[in-house]
């Protein structure tokens, strides 16, 4: 089986789907690989064997061989899949990335121990160990995978470019959005937040009510922030997600072509009542008086 569908959770409970790549198109991404290391290799030794013959000991020469393999065979994976947002050449060449198994970008560490495992996965078993855990597991996952909690997914190289999702504030929670600070949040955080606004409006209506209040609730508690009484927890979640949008989006970078500037109420939220008299200090959506008690977010209806 070429390709499987994995069925992954956050623990907000939004459930997410990849594709991810299977055993012939990772193990031609692979030996492409090992090609390009083979012929860096074989540089790197013919140069070392022309210092040897040259006068230089023999023995230093044959650590530096030991040290050149070695940074070869481990740094040129854990190098390239940290730095290039995890894809090497021959991932490339075949429209495969690494991610975390939350969709999330790998870091060093989730590379460094895939890198490392390659020592079992590929060297050590002659590759029968990749071969038999790709076969044998739900995801296609090698034992680096299952180690690093990490997927190879598959991008359809023929498929249109995906355009980026811009999120909104929802009109009449300017002054809400003012005053939220989502700089506590992490990386699973936002991408928690993301999949449940672009997936909101296809989820059963219990369903959306139950996830927004539980991905809200818990969002709202790690920021540090209590939502007044009566506020709309997908209002709140566009919220989170433009600011943490605009604060990211690097100056000077035009806004994607065909994507609607910060205007537009975002994907199945529907626009708060009609505004009254401006709000003063104490009664700016999101801040509380002293006096009065936080009471949570109201489903929405």
């Amino acid at each position: 089986m070429e390709t499987g569908t994995p069925r992954l959770v956050t623990p907000e409970a939004v459930e997410l789907q990849f594709e991810t790549a299977g055993l012939g198109s990772r193990l031609l991404a692979g030996l492409i690989d090992l090609a390009i290391q083979a012929v860096v290799l074989t540089i790197a030794l013919i140069a070392l064997l022309a210092l040897v013959s040259s006068g230089t000991s023999f023995t230093l020469g044959f650590v530096v061989v030991v040290l050149v393999i070695t940074v070869v065979l481990l740094g040129y994976p854990i190098a390239f899949e940290s730095l290039w947002r995890g894809r090497t050449p021959g991932k490339a060449a075949l429209g495969l990335r690494v991610v975390t198994t939350d969709g999330a970008p790998i870091r060093f560490r989730h590379a460094a121990v895939r890198g490392f495992l390659v020592l079992v996965d590929l060297y050590l078993t002659s590759g029968a160990g990749a071969v038999l855990s790709i076969l044998f597991t739900r995801d296609n996952q090698r034992l680096g995978d299952l180690a690093a909690g990490t997927l190879v997914l598959r991008q359809r190289t023929g498929a249109q470019a995906p355009t980026a999702t811009a999120f909104a504030v929802p009109p009449g929670y300017e002054a809400y959005a003012a005053t939220l600070d989502p700089a506590g949040l992490s990386g699973d955080d936002h991408v928690a937040v993301r999949s449940y606004l672009l997936r909101a409006a296809s989820l059963p209506l219990p369903t959306r009510t139950s996830l927004a209040t539980q991905l809200a609730t818990a969002i709202a508690a790690r920021m540090g922030h209590s939502p007044p009484s009566g506020t709309n927890p997908e209002a709140f979640l566009a919220c989170v997600a433009a600011v943490h949008q605009a604060r990211w989006t690097p100056a000077g970078v035009p806004w994607p072509a065909g994507v609607a500037q910060p205007a537009a109420t975002p994907p199945g939220i529907a626009p708060p009542a009609p505004a009254g008299p401006a709000p003063g200090p104490s009664t700016v959506p999101g801040r509380r008086s002293p006096a009065e008690p936080a009471e949570g977010f109201l489903p929405p209806t």
